[in-house]
């Protein structure tokens, strides 16, 4: 479970040639600046892209950490629908330094 996770948050949509809506849309956001408003849009592509590519998991809340620098840690906690069983996951998202003024 958490290799899918992890695969569907590290992959850019329109990365797969065969699959186009395959990703997380959290690449469109990369080189903005690490602000509450980003990390607003980050959670939200994130929720998106498990809800959508992810059937096997409820996404119970996903927190986005907003550290110095420009990395977010995006912690996502879910159940595995089949067992009920609780889980985290913890993605670093890095921003690119310096790309916008």
């Amino acid at each position: 479970m958490r290799e899918s996770i992890g695969l569907i948050l590290s992959t850019a949509r329109g990365e797969r040639v065969m699959r186009p809506d395959f990703g997380c849309g959290i690449h469109d956001l990369v080189f903005e600046r690490n602000t509450a408003a980003t990390a607003g849009r980050v959670t939200q592509a994130v929720r998106n892209a498990l809800l959508f590519f992810e059937p096997r998991i409820v996404v119970q809340d996903i927190d986005v950490e907003q550290s110095t620098g420009e990395v977010m840690h995006i912690s996502i906690d879910y159940v595995i629908r089949s067992t009920n069983t609780s889980a985290n996951f913890v993605f670093p998202f890095y921003l690119e330094r310096g790309a916008r003024p």
